[in-house]
């Protein structure tokens, strides 16, 4: 009789995780004017809280690019009292299907306009966002468009800049001598990363070049490559009205533009966090540090834990 009472307690809990591993999220997707978008959301919307929104950076998805933040402990002590959506990029999401030859891929801007569908279908009347690179850059145009639904954004790396022409020739140029994964892994992590060929770089390198949907990668790539300029401007109409806290690593290969884009905010609601000995990716080095400095933005917005 014991017996058969231990495995009958086995099955009537088989969510039961260890805490290093979450419950996996609901998966949804949802049809906008640019095409379909997939999501993910774990636990439920909490009365008089906005919910966390992230977007990934290219050569990414909402996995690769947060997994490691979510999952530390601090993290999930923070999160409880949130609802948390991850957005993939379209073509992004695990197991997508390749778009067809000449698709045309959505510009960074529809990117942003798809992100009120999303709130739409799951009833959400604001957020928190999280972003890294191009998505950094996609939640402050999704920002700027529909202040009255984002009461604060982290954006880790932004560059709200276009590329100059020089700059365009010179990605046009490395592109005929690299191949896209190399171009991507240079957006992503520090110099000191790549040539010290850390584990990080190798794996992320790896998951890269054998990605099974490399081209659905190089068209969010190439939107990222033609997003248009931001034109933060401070004192001017072109600002971010919420709380926003600006994060990039040292010696990361966006530190100048994270630089320049805290010099065009707001002081008085903005917050700058340069993190030593965390390269490109700060998210995925420093979890701890960037866990801490978030729960500190999040208290500051009035939400305790």
């Amino acid at each position: 009789m014991t017996e058969l009472h231990e495995v009958q307690i086995t099955e009537e809990k088989p969510l039961l995780l260890p805490p290093s591993q979450p419950v996996p999220g609901k998966k949804h997707s949802v049809e906008t004017p640019y095409g379909l978008v997939a999501f993910t959301v774990h636990g439920t919307p909490k009365p008089k809280r906005p919910a966390i929104l992230t977007y990934h950076d290219v050569g990414l998805n909402h996995q690769s690019c947060f997994e490691p933040l979510f999952r530390f402990e601090d993290m999930q002590e923070i999160v409880k009292n949130f609802v948390v959506v991850h957005v993939d990029a379209p073509g992004m999401e695990e197991a997508a299907p390749l778009f067809p030859l000449g698709y045309q891929y959505p510009s960074l801007d529809q990117l942003a306009d798809m992100i009120p569908c999303i709130l739409q279908y799951l009833k959400f009347t604001s957020i928190i966002g999280i972003g890294v690179g191009a998505g950094a850059y996609i939640l402050a145009r999704y920002s700027l468009s529909h202040p009255d639904s984002v009461e604060g954004l982290v954006l880790v790396n932004i560059d709200p800049n276009a590329k100059g022409w020089m700059d365009w020739a010179a990605h046009k140029l490395s592109g005929l001598t690299s191949s896209i994964p190399e171009m991507i892994l240079a957006h992503l992590f520090s110099q000191e990363e790549l040539s010290g060929c850390t584990e990080l770089v190798q794996q992320y390198r790896e998951a890269l070049v054998g990605a099974p949907n490399l081209s659905n990668i190089q068209l969010y790539w190439s939107s990222y490559n033609t997003r248009r300029d931001l034109n933060f401007e401070r004192g001017g109409d072109v600002t971010l009205k919420c709380p926003v806290m600006l994060v990039v690593g040292d010696q990361a290969p966006h530190e100048d533009a994270v630089v320049e884009c805290n010099s065009k905010l707001d002081p008085t609601q903005t917050s700058f966090l340069k993190m030593a000995d965390s390269g490109g990716q700060p998210q995925l080095t420093q979890p701890g540090k960037l866990t801490e400095a978030f729960k500190y933005f999040v208290q500051g917005m009035g939400y305790s834990e």
